[in-house]
Formats: structure tokens, sequence, C-alpha cells
């Protein structure tokens, strides 16, 4: 397989695996940070996010500098395809915590999700500053490179690192397959 039909497998591959993997990443890092937080998580019906987003709005005009509170709201956005509200909360929650890799990290996604691959690039770079170690990050950085703005040259670094950090890890083998042109590793479960 010469280089460039590895590649574009690769591409194809990320495509693929791309929503599953950022859902299930920003899924797990919005659990853990609301499992801190006064709001309470739901089921992730219509119904539970609709109430989960009013009461963190009451909470935040309230308490504006309740963390727990912008990050449940951004995670609630982000689930609820509300991209720019969730770019405007995650802002909000870097305001009081700016150097948090994973706050920067979601809104970095959201950046992306909008199209605005420099601003996401830039969050991702943020992250990986606070914490070199940040898998996600590494991860998104890639995705942005080969898949949004088609340069695999520029992705390669971010899943070599990933599989210097972690090559045993969910990630490290997702990207392990996606470089060997294999079949989809698929996210980790839930």
């Amino acid at each position: 397989m010469n280089k460039e039909t590895a590649l574009i497998t690769v591409v194809a591959l990320i495509v693929g695996l791309l929503g599953g993997y950022l859902i299930f990443s920003i899924s797990n890092a919005g659990k853990a940070q609301q499992a801190n937080s006064a709001i309470p998580a739901g089921s992730g019906s219509p119904t539970d996010y609709a109430q989960r987003i009013a009461q963190a709005e009451k909470v935040v005009a309230q308490d504006p500098k309740n963390l727990n509170a912008w990050i449940s709201l951004g995670n609630d956005y982000f689930d609820t395809e509300q991209s720019q509200k969730a770019i405007e909360a995650y802002g909000k929650a870097l305001e009081i915590d700016p150097n948090n890799p994973n706050i920067l990290t979601d809104q970095g996604v959201m950046y992306r999700k909008v199209g605005w691959y420099d601003k996401a690039l830039i969050n991702f770079e943020k992250a990986q500053k606070i914490d070199p170690k940040h898998v996600q990050s590494l991860f998104n950085s890639g995705i942005v490179y080969a898949v949004d703005l088609k340069d695999h040259v520029k992705a390669r670094p971010y899943w070599k690192k990933i599989l210097e950090i972690d090559p045993n890890g969910p990630t490290g083998m997702q990207v392990k397959s996606m470089m060997q042109g294999g079949g989809p590793a698929g996210p980790a479960g839930k």
C-alpha cells in the first residue's frame, strides 16, 4: 500500500469514527464534571435537557461564578446541538478556570462544529500546553488537520504523540488502527 492510499484510508476512517469518538469523549468529560455539580444529570431526553438547561441558567443568573453550572450548561447545549450557546457557556467557564484543558477542548470541538477550525486548533493547543499528555486535545487536533484542513502531514505528529503517551489505551488503539489502514476500532465503551 503506498502512502497516498494509506492517507486516504486514514481520512475515511477518521471521518467515520469522529462523530462517535467526540460525542463519547465530551460526554464522559461532562459527566465527570457534572458529578460535582448541583445540577442533576438526566437520561438525555429532550425534557431532561430542557429542565437541566433551565436549572443551570437560573443558577448562573444568581451565581455567575459557578463553574460547574457553566460546564453543565455548555455540555447540555452541546448535546442539544446548540453550538453557539455551548461556545458561550464554555467561554464563561474559561473566564473562571482559564487553565482547564477539558473545557478548552470541549469549546474547541464546538468551534470545529461551526467551522471555526483556527479557533478550535488554538483551544486544542492551549490545552496541550497546560497538559502535554491531554489525549483528547491531541486527537481533536489531528482530526481538524486530517479531516477539515486535509493536511495529513500536520495531523501525523498528533497521532504519533498519542501512541507515545498511551499506545494500548482506547484512543491509542484507535489511532493505530487508523494509521495502519485497518478497520475502525470504535470508541471505548460506556
